[in-house]
């Protein structure tokens, strides 16, 4: 497992949930599934260091030759439907100047990469297309894994500048750069050919709509629906389920497969993060499932408990997709173990909260609801 935190995959962090122990077991007796993930962090680990570098050189190269970025920002603000995450148009030229600066645009780079899904996902990609396309030419593999991981990286800068609870001092220059990061995915996405491209583009307009809906749930905490946070969780069922799609090339019945499991474990994972997020922050998430559940029963340890549910539930649906894997299916204990680790993430932050024990002040913040 791969992360942001260490601390979630330590040995000591392992040991510390039911399904932590049970990867130590895997570990210990280097069975298939954990060879094969193994495998795939080290290759993520050598892959890492040069994508960022090409990712910073492409931004830098894509703000330089801008002649009209005051178009690009309103462009960028049209396709998504908002205007919420343009630019200042009039300080575009600061912005600009200032990212245009040594080491700038390599840092802002740098904290977006640092992300759970960034991080999580790589080596599963890498996997993915191996698995689909056991023969390809590896600049392809290139391009359709580091497209995908910049569209689901680009969605790191626009929740920041939505939540406003981390980077504050950067958002403007995450606003700016987000239609360059969009454009670089687009143009990896696009040499997969026109099926994969008209994927991406479905998949990304379905994960704007949920992430427009997650916005406007900030606003009524108090009276949010089953129905409104399910479509919320289209910002990462759409974006990652397309990605697994397109390992791929968007060739059903495989990429149908792919799609329902990448997209369901990573719903299971935005359980995780919601729980990890309150943990960080000191008080529960706007909008969460914890937040939804503990408004609807009043008592913020069962919301918790609910969403730990929820999110074993979700896994259960991306291990359904494992059936449908065709007979002799190569990576199969590869993606067993990859579900594993992501039981064991939520897991974590949730005996995180219960050992330090955050009820009570957790209690004091969640709303009442109304009618």
């Amino acid at each position: 497992m791969i992360g942001k935190d260490d601390s979630v995959t330590s040995k000591e962090g392992l040991s510390t949930t039911r399904t932590g122990r049970s990867i130590l077991k895997e570990a210990l007796f280097k069975s298939r599934g954990y060879r094969t993930f193994a495998k795939y962090k080290e290759e993520t680990a050598r892959q890492f260091p040069d994508f960022e570098s090409r990712f910073v050189k492409g931004m830098v190269e894509a703000l330089e030759s801008d002649g009209d970025p005051v178009a690009t920002q309103r462009e960028f603000a049209h396709e998504i439907g908002t205007d919420r995450l343009m630019a200042d148009l009039d300080h575009i030229d600061d912005a600009r100047a200032r990212l245009l600066k040594p080491g700038a645009m390599a840092d802002r780079v740098h904290r977006i990469l640092d992300s759970n899904f960034v991080k999580m996902t790589f080596p599963v990609f890498n996997a993915l297309f191996d698995a689909a396309n056991p023969h390809s030419d590896p600049a392809l593999k290139r391009d359709m894994v580091e497209g995908h991981i910049l569209a689901i990286d680009l969605s790191e800068p626009m929740d920041r500048i939505v939540d406003k609870d981390e980077d504050l001092e950067y958002l403007e220059d995450y606003r700016l750069m987000n239609p360059y990061i969009l454009g670089l995915a687009r143009a990896k996405i696009s040499r997969g050919g026109v099926a994969v491209l008209k994927s991406f583009e479905d998949g990304f307009r379905d994960a704007r709509s949920g992430q427009y809906m997650d916005e406007e749930l900030k606003s009524h905490p108090d009276r949010m629906t089953e129905v409104q946070m399910e479509y919320s969780y289209k910002k990462y069922r759409a974006v990652m389920g397309t990605a697994g799609a397109n390992m791929a090339m968007a060739e059903p019945p495989l990429s149908e497969v792919f799609y329902s499991g990448m997209a369901h474990a990573s719903e299971a994972v935005g359980c995780g993060n919601e729980i990890e997020d309150s943990m960080r922050n000191g008080y529960v998430k706007v909008p969460s499932w914890p937040l939804y559940y503990s408004v609807l029963s009043g008592d913020v340890h069962a919301g918790f408990e609910a969403t730990l549910e929820r999110s074993r539930q979700y896994l259960e649906r991306a291990r359904l997709s494992l059936r449908l894997l065709p007979d002799g299916f190569t990576h199969l204990e590869f993606l067993k173990f990859l579900f594993m680790t992501v039981e064991h993430y939520t897991e974590f932050w949730y005996n995180k909260i219960s050992k330090a024990d955050r009820w009570l002040q957790f209690q004091k913040s969640i709303p009442v609801r109304r009618g």
